[in-house]
């Protein structure tokens, strides 16, 4: 019997340690969900008006889940995955 084994993206090796998803991860997700646009890298610098749009989007949007849906203890924790994606964002 074949085991089942989770795309990249749901396990560690798929994830960034500085937060987010890894190149690996990214594939296997946008592999997974084909009619759904890719997922682009983060984009700390953003180098066209377009990307500066969208990291400002991510950053309102991952700030607001970290106040309302998180724990205190999350919130405070600087390895929590939220927090290492909001650094990495430059957020």
């Amino acid at each position: 019997m074949k085991k089942f084994k989770t795309p990249a993206w749901g396990r560690a090796e798929g994830k960034a340690k500085e937060g987010g998803l890894n190149a690996k991860g990214r594939a296997s997700y946008n592999k997974a969900n084909p009619g759904k646009p890719g997922l682009k890298p983060p984009a700390p610098k953003p180098k066209t008006e377009k990307d500066a749009k969208r990291r400002s989007s991510f950053c309102s949007r991952m700030s607001g889940m970290k106040e309302k849906l998180t724990s205190e203890k999350t919130k405070k924790d600087p390895n929590s995955r939220i927090n290492k994606s909001l650094r990495a964002w430059n957020c």
